[in-house]
């Protein structure tokens, strides 16, 4: 393992320190030494070690990304992507754009569409998608991934017809008299996605290695990555990851494994906590609710926008303690996507049941915790459990979110900062492909609460982070979800050499300009990830 010196760097150390550190030294993965030019070049200053000159770069501990799904992201970068669309007209545009490319029969798939970025928040009719083309099944997932619109030969290749009965844990959208309307909420897609040709090994792994590859360029070192349903089984997951590690993909990985999964773990021998440096396996998934913009998001009273629902629990109470027991029984922690409070009230109560002390010293995770309460936070503060949010999905559900959830719940909204001061234990992601990968958005809208564009004070302005703060959540936050504080998430002598290198100290910008920040190095376990060329 290649040993370095980095020399004339501006580093970032949490905490007080009156060591003076303009270098650092690498050997076997880790920081070796910190401490100034001179010293360390006299110290460790040989042929068979690397001087990198950093030229005054800003260096963070390397940032982690804490929740996303790699392969996800990487068929973003490889399909249609609706995110741009500002209306139906031009979302159904970009659609028959796909669709005029396509040869007869194929499915076009479409990505990211979301109505409350359209100048009217109108969704295009089943009869619009069915004008594209009768000879392309069409299925568009939106933004959230728990709301999809398809054509009515989606609907026919999947199976589905008028008098179909909705699924456990899905359903699909109808008009008044019965029809389909083209909507499918939750698990009610499995069945398109059953009908869809099924990606092949070589094309699994290049949606990994492409996210992995963008993830670099962006300055994340790591991520916690949930890819079985999208990979397939756990021996692919496992294979693609130590396949693309061998090619010199530098890139460490957290896998959440999917609750039907859970059997592949005894057949392999795997337990929370197993892998390397590189992959470690982490918490069981499992999902409680959907979310808010398809309003799946199980909320403990009804929407204020729509009284006649209170969104969707994917399993009964019962069902949830079931999965969490199964869990415990392998030793591993569970990771719980709860939107709504409905959702986290049902996921607390199954982690107070089957307490993770009992079994594992990991923590659960709540993972998104977009619409709390403030017994809940209480309940949480007595759990060993950590909290992953998405900072973005304020910059992205700011303020339709207000007008569908209600006014008397904003005190527990998106709360980042209120989770922090209660002492929970919090880290940062994008939940790529739902929001952008870059960090930089994630910090930017923690700091500010508002779009990159705007300039008002920010929504929701008391829960606004300070920029240590929001760093926090990428490095030493993500680390401690994982129960991986004690040797990644600082620069500190003895813990693993993740860096991520920038041309300007995000502490000391306005947070508009700290979005201008060039990525000069990413360093994973001391090897140069990625390096700009430019």
């Amino acid at each position: 393992m290649q040993k370095r010196l980095l020399i004339n760097g501006n580093f970032y150390l949490s905490g007080p320190s009156k060591q003076k550190v303009e270098a650092l030294y690498i050997e076997n993965g880790k920081i070796a030494a910190l401490g100034t030019n001179d010293e360390l070049k006299l110290q460790w200053g040989r042929p068979q070690v690397e001087l990198v000159d950093l030229e005054g770069a800003y260096v963070l501990p390397g940032l982690v990304d804490n929740h996303l799904h790699l392969p996800a992201h990487g068929m973003k970068l490889s399909t249609l992507d609706l995110s741009g669309a500002r209306s139906k007209e031009e979302m159904l545009f970009l659609v028959q754009q796909r669709v005029n490319k396509t040869p007869e029969g194929e499915w076009v798939i479409g990505l990211n569409w979301n109505e409350n970025a359209f100048e009217a928040s109108v969704i295009p009719t089943l009869e619009e998608v069915d004008q594209l083309s009768e000879r392309h099944p069409i299925f568009l997932s939106r933004t959230c991934s728990h709301a999809h619109l398809a054509n009515s030969l989606a609907f026919s290749r999947a199976g589905v017809h008028p008098d179909t009965t909705d699924p456990s844990g899905g359903s699909y959208g109808r008009h008044a008299d019965g029809r389909l309307n083209g909507m499918i909420y939750e698990l009610a897609s499995e069945a398109f996605y059953a009908a869809q040709p099924q990606a092949d090994y070589n094309m699994k792994k290049e949606f990994v290695r492409i996210a992995i590859q963008d993830a670099l360029r962006l300055g994340l070192s790591a991520a916690h990555t949930e890819d079985l349903r999208y990979l397939g089984d756990l021996p692919t997951v496992l294979r693609i990851y130590k396949e693309l590690k061998e090619e010199g993909l530098f890139f460490r990985t957290h896998h959440l494994i999917y609750h039907p999964h859970l059997t592949e773990l005894d057949e392999l021998g795997l337990t929370a906590g197993d892998g390397d440096e590189w992959l470690r396996i982490g918490a069981v998934k499992i999902f409680s609710d959907g979310a808010i913009g398809g309003r799946t998001a199980f909320l403990s009273q009804p929407y204020h926008d729509a009284p006649h629902t209170s969104g969707m629990a994917m399993h009964s109470q019962e069902e949830l303690n079931e999965i969490t027991r199964q869990a415990r029984t392998r030793k591993m922690p569970i990771a719980v996507h709860a939107i709504g409070d409905g959702g986290a009230d049902m996921t607390i109560q199954a982690m107070e049941t089957y307490p993770v002390q009992q079994a594992t010293r990991y923590r659960d995770r709540l993972i998104h915790a977009q619409v709390l309460r403030k017994d809940l936070i209480e309940r949480l503060q007595c759990l060993h459990v950590a909290i992953d949010i998405q900072p973005r999905f304020v910059a992205s559900d700011f303020p339709w979110v207000l007008e569908r959830v209600g006014a008397s719940r904003k005190d527990y909204l998106y709360a980042w900062k209120t989770l922090l001061q209660a002492g929970l234990f919090c880290g940062g992601g994008s939940d790529a492909p739902i929001e952008p990968l870059d960090p930089l958005l994630g910090l930017h809208a923690a700091v500010t609460r508002r779009r990159p564009a705007e300039t008002h004070a920010g929504y929701l302005e008391n829960e606004k982070l300070t920029m240590s703060e929001a760093i926090r959540l990428f490095t030493v936050g993500s680390a401690q979800t994982a129960c991986e504080e004690h040797e990644r998430g600082r620069i500190s002598e003895g813990y693993y050499a993740d860096l991520t290198i920038l041309d300007r100290d995000l502490l000391q910008v306005d947070p508009d300009e700290a979005l201008q920040a060039k990525v000069k190095m990413t360093v994973v376990n001391g090897e140069i990830a990625y390096r700009d060329r430019g």
